[in-house]
């Protein structure tokens, strides 16, 4: 790390903490050459995949597009804000997970419709209803019947505890 005062190369750290819930390292460092003293902040560079769109156009990864098509979905359900926040996270990390610089849209889309099964099967048919681009009530009721009929893809109740 260079100095800002002197531009010198030589720095010591003299003191590390975790901020920001575990997020950021502070690290309070002091120049070799003028003794000045400076923090700095450290995180973690976590690059997200451009997404392929179905046109072949490529766009980089949107976490407010994300969340407002998750909200959208959830509106006026019984899921917690945290528990949407978690899902988030979620379909991030195994975006991340898949160590792909561009991945295509339809891995996210079906990333999202896995979180919002587990969290709420209405908001589930209603983001795969637009998603999936259902043309009549028939093909809500397949995905409603093929719910039913497939316990693997049935959801548990909460436990509360």
């Amino acid at each position: 790390m260079h100095c800002p005062f002197c531009k010198a190369h030589d720095t010591k750290v003299i003191d590390s903490r975790l901020v920001a819930e575990g997020e950021q390292v502070r690290r309070r460092r002091e120049c070799l050459a003028c003794g000045e003293r400076f923090t700095t902040f450290e995180t973690a560079e976590l690059v997200m995949p451009r997404l392929i769109k179905q046109d072949g156009s490529r766009q980089p990864f949107d976490e407010t597009k994300l969340r407002a098509g998750m909200q959208r979905a959830l509106e006026k359900r019984p899921v917690s804000v945290e528990r949407l926040e978690e899902a988030i996270a979620h379909v991030k990390s195994r975006l991340r997970s898949t160590g792909e610089r561009e991945v295509k849209s339809r891995v996210l889309g079906e990333l999202v419709m896995a979180e919002l099964h587990k969290l709420d099967e209405v908001a589930y048919i209603r983001f795969a209803s637009v998603y999936r681009r259902f043309q009549d009530l028939n093909e809500f009721r397949e995905e409603i019947d093929r719910l039913s009929r497939d316990p693997s893809l049935s959801r548990d109740p909460p436990k509360s505890e």
